[in-house]
């Protein structure tokens, strides 16, 4: 598809119609726009646009429709997928001036915000008040809530409660014509037709620029135990997680960390050490959380017995709440501290979690097989493993061939293992070439199909997914 190059004219239109301090075309802001977390990609917007109301990302969509301007919204920029970029120029439409948590309404446990908040600003000011939204990536303190229902994100309490689809009761939407909808209603349920919330969560900003949010709440649990648990093999570390499940025990948390993983973090900060043994393969940080410290110990003890059936080092057992805030320090800061040390990419998969054994060690088997090197760590309690693949002194070319090789091996083997190619991140522009290991051309016909119905000009955040 042809889009219209940005013009003098239509750099007045924005100008007008936002003011002179929302419209930007200088080469500063431009580079700052161009790429996000994902290593090595840059697309540089012709202009950003920063709106503070919903009427004017209204007026701007409208205008853009009729002109085949194509236009990427964008939230805290800490994608890895390439979500927001404007991978065919046009308009990025920053979305940071709405960053107001509207109302916290006590009495139904619910909180209407606009897309802006940094996920960790509105857990603190939910927390507050005694209440509790769960979901929290590994960038929360950056991140954009409305970033976070665009990926559909999860984090280490998807385990227990969910993922963000599980909390998103309703949204407003700017549609790419310019209409402005209201997707569902803020209540529990509803199978009141079609269901346009859910479709909107996870579409990546390819169907419509959220505004509003309206997310549902729990009462803040009030106790929580972190334990540390190493283990002299990979497989018995992954192992042991399905069997924790198997005995009766969710836990609020589950992680996995190999041990690459922990060296990279415990450098990186500086400031943060645990135990590593010379024979420790792999670490599981483990929390219980609840409201009755008496169950989350007898939890804790069974928790103990399933690991003692393995081959596991001394468990570690955080006494004191600055312990506890160090373990997940280091478990958070995995990602930034690999990407620190080489040029990375970073893979999302999910499988069952009784097939992570398998997966693990397929992964580093198609590491040898392609002569690259890989970290694993991720939200083991429900399947989700990031692979975070490192360049070392790979030449380009092998970067660019024979990597993608691997990482085709390693999808295929998680769909084998009735899984999928991203737990979290999303697809963006980066996963487009793998979409057809998971899907078959009638399934993505039918997404397509629905982008039509949406956005029949495709000018909304194009090139992604499909």
């Amino acid at each position: 598809m042809s889009y219209k190059k940005i013009g003098a004219e239509d750099l007045a239109y924005f100008k007008t119609l936002l003011g002179e301090n929302s419209v930007f075309a200088d080469e500063e802001t431009i580079e700052k726009f161009s790429h996000d977390e994902t290593d090595g990609v840059s697309f540089p917007p012709e202009v950003v646009l920063k709106p503070s109301t919903v009427q004017q990302i209204s007026d701007i969509m409208k205008y853009c429709n009729g002109k085949l301007i194509p236009v990427s919204p964008r939230a805290g920029g800490t994608g890895l997928s390439a979500n927001s970029l404007c991978i065919h120029g046009g308009v990025m439409l920053s979305i940071e001036r709405f960053n107001k948590v509207l109302k916290i309404d006590e009495r139904s446990l619910q909180v209407i915000t606009e897309p802006a908040v940094i996920t960790e600003v509105l857990q603190n000011m939910v927390r507050d008040k005694g209440l509790f939204y769960p979901p929290d990536p590994s960038s929360r303190g950056t991140c954009f809530i409305g970033g976070n229902v665009a990926c559909n994100s999860g984090g280490p309490r998807a385990v227990k409660y969910g993922v963000v689809k599980d909390f998103v009761l309703n949204l407003e939407v700017v549609l790419p014509n310019g209409e402005i909808i209201w997707t569902g209603a803020n209540t529990l349920k509803n199978s009141t037709g079609y269901n346009l919330t859910q479709l909107l969560v996870g579409s990546e900003g390819t169907l419509g620029i959220i505004t509003k949010i309206v997310l549902k709440l729990l009462p803040y649990p009030q106790f929580n135990n972190v334990m540390l648990a190493p283990f002299k093999s990979m497989d018995d570390a992954s192992a042991a997680v399905s069997a924790i499940f198997r005995a009766g025990i969710v836990p609020s948390c589950l992680e996995f960390m190999e041990r690459e993983a922990i060296e990279f973090v415990m450098k990186f900060l500086g400031d943060v050490t645990i135990p590593l043994a010379e024979d420790t393969r792999a670490n599981l940080l483990i929390e219980v959380d609840g409201n009755d410290m008496e169950a989350i110990q007898k939890d804790c003890e069974k928790i103990y017995e399933v690991l003692s059936s393995f081959d596991v080092g001394e468990i570690l057992f955080a006494d004191n709440e600055a312990q506890k805030a160090d373990l997940w320090r280091m478990r958070r800061n995995i990602a930034y501290a690999v990407k620190k040390s080489t040029m990375t990419v970073e893979e999302d998969t999910v499988v069952p979690r009784a097939e992570l054994p398998v997966l693990l060690k397929h992964i580093k088997e198609v590491g040898k097989r392609f002569n690259f090197r890989s970290v694993c760590y991720g939200h083991a309690g429900d399947g989700n493993v990031h692979v975070r693949i490192l360049k070392d002194d790979l030449s380009d070319e092998h970067w660019k061939t024979e990597v993608p090789k691997g990482i085709r091996e390693i999808f295929k083997k998680v769909v084998e293992l009735e899984g999928t190619i991203s737990g979290e991140h999303g697809i963006g522009w980066i996963q487009i070439p793998y979409m057809d290991i998971k899907f078959r051309e009638l399934q993505l016909n039918l997404m397509r199909d629905i982008k039509k119905v949406f956005d029949p000009n495709n000018i909304l955040n194009p090139g992604k997914i499909f």
